[in-house]
């Protein structure tokens, strides 16, 4: 059972996710042979004040 993590800043829109979700199915099944019901993903959204690069919050970004 392929179990894909993702971290993402939040934001995107439902149905951008949906469609993440589908092609990354997608791209485990072409890749592995595993049936897509075998598919796991599991979505983590964080604030963008809970992430930050070269020391700057996401958040601070302009």
């Amino acid at each position: 059972m392929p179990l894909v993590h993702i971290d993402l800043v939040a934001g995107r829109s439902p149905e951008q996710l949906r469609n993440m979700v589908k092609d990354v199915t997608k791209a485990i099944v072409e890749n592995t042979g595993a049936p897509a019901e075998h598919v796991h993903i599991v979505l983590n959204e964080m604030a963008p004040e809970h992430y930050s690069v070269a020391g700057v919050l996401k958040s601070d970004e302009k």
